[in-house]
């Protein structure tokens, strides 16, 4: 890695079922998530990898362990978080740390508990 390079370029969200874990990303996002099987199966963010932008799946697999403790990955919530926090509980999530103001120039962050049990937040400029 350089010192001008994306510190992460690939993630991977645990999942124990596959469809219910797609379905609440998709839900909440209101995105669409291509699925496929790699060594597991996979639920595909968007994204636009050619570009330098990193990219990320669901995955259920045998080497996948949904959790609520240990690394924590944000999710882009732009334009507002609140927006995709409104759908969460609705969609089988649970809020765990409300829209909280990190500093004007940073913005937003939230924690939520996804359908498999990982904690997952979210971050927006606004």
């Amino acid at each position: 890695m350089t010192g001008n390079a994306n510190a992460l370029n690939w993630f991977e969200i645990p999942a124990l079922d596959i469809d219910r874990a797609a379905k609440f990303y998709e839900t909440i996002f209101s995105i669409q998530m291509p699925r496929m099987e790699m060594g597991g199966a996979m639920a595909f963010f968007p994204a636009d990898m050619e570009h330098g932008k990193v990219g990320g799946a669901v995955v259920q697999s045998p080497m996948h362990k949904p959790s609520a403790d240990g690394a924590i990955i944000y999710l882009n919530g732009n334009p507002d978080l609140e927006i995709v926090l409104g759908k969460i509980e609705a969609a089988g999530g649970k809020i765990v740390m409300p829209k909280t103001k990190i500093t004007d120039e940073i913005g937003y962050m939230a924690f939520f508990m996804d359908t498999e049990g990982n904690k997952v937040a979210l971050h927006s400029n606004k």
